[in-house]
């Protein structure tokens, strides 16, 4: 039986040739998927689908996307070293784990304490140490460390959360799913100077964005 302690290389870089071939193209975002251990983020009982190509379940009803979503979403962001971002949903920890290797500060919103805490134990013992998280409301956003270069929402929301566009800095980008409860477009939504561009990206399904500016 395998435990998180195995060497999972050969996994990781089978999935970062599946993610070249599904044409992400950004090298930083190739190398780090290569480089963090998605074994330490999943259940000890779905330690063999850990580099699968799909999502799989965590604690509380959350998931953790497939890996092709993380890379996906996380390429829309166009993140630098010196970006500032936020996340709405930490849910196991992994694209914060992603997003904290390719910015300078990732802050993190999940609204279950339980998988919060989690999250945050397995970041420190990757020695994660910018990444700084809460509890609470996503849908609301932080705006006292604001604004954000990017913004990425993991789970299924109406439309854009009027408090996330007004937290995007000038030149950001707000990457989330949209759409109903079963069906979402992920979607880019860029700030320049007051104005709003969007893009459409792919088909995907996420659990609900639950807050004020989400589903009930």
């Amino acid at each position: 039986m395998l435990g998180k302690n195995e060497d999972f290389s050969k996994q990781r870089e089978k999935m970062v040739r599946q993610l070249r071939r599904r044409s992400i193209k950004d090298e930083r975002v190739l190398k780090v998927m290569g480089e963090i251990p998605r074994e330490r983020f999943v259940l000890e009982v779905d330690l063999r689908y850990a580099y699968a190509d799909g999502p799989l379940a965590i604690d509380s009803g959350q998931t953790i996307s497939q890996p092709y979503m993380v890379a996906a979403m996380t390429e829309c962001l166009e993140l630098t070293e010196g970006d500032k971002v936020l996340e709405i949903g930490t849910g196991s920890g992994y694209q914060t784990a992603i997003l904290a290797k390719l910015a300078r500060e990732v802050y993190t919103i999940e609204r279950h304490r339980g998988l919060s805490a989690k999250a945050l134990d397995v970041l420190g013992e990757l020695g994660i140490e910018n990444v700084f998280a809460t509890v609470g409301d996503g849908t609301l956003g932080l705006p006292d460390y604001g604004p954000y270069d990017g913004i990425i929402v993991t789970a299924g929301a109406p439309d854009y959360p009027a408090p996330l566009k007004e937290q995007l800095a000038n030149g950001g980008r707000l990457v989330a799913p949209l759409g109903d409860a079963n069906f979402q477009t992920l979607k880019v939504l860029k700030k320049c100077d007051a104005v709003y561009s969007e893009r459409n990206v792919c088909s995907c399904k996420f659990v609900k964005l639950i807050g004020e500016y989400g589903w009930n």
